[in-house]
């Protein structure tokens, strides 16, 4: 049974910056995509920013993330990053890590707000 430890959100004013951390372990298997999606009160969970493959490590972002927010994964400790930088109050959410290795599996979730 594969199990998520998020971490890294919390209140911070807008413009700043927050990285989020979600160490996977658990599994006998590589973990061919790691990424985070959010979901804001009322809203549907949305992708935020995903990456693929161990070794490759293909990446794609929602658009309203692009060049702020940079997703990136440490293969030996099983854990992916999530740097988010210029937040904006319309990125407040929470965050929840999703990672597939034969099936997927679904973090807990980490509040992010963006508020002065």
């Amino acid at each position: 049974q594969v199990h998520l430890v998020e971490s890294g959100g919390g209140l911070v004013q807008p413009g700043g910056s927050l990285r989020l951390s979600c160490v996977a372990s658990g599994s006998d298997f590589s973990f061919s995509f790691m990424g985070w999606y959010r979901q804001a009160p009322g809203k549907e969970r949305d992708m935020v920013a995903y990456i693929t493959s161990a070794v490759v490590g293909n990446t794609n972002y929602a658009d309203s993330v692009k060049g702020r927010f940079t997703i990136s994964r440490d293969n030996a400790k099983n854990t992916v990053y999530l740097q988010m930088n210029n937040l904006k109050p319309e990125d407040t959410a929470v965050y929840y890590c999703r990672v597939v290795a034969r099936t997927e599996y679904w973090g807990q979730g980490t509040q992010v707000t963006v508020s002065s």
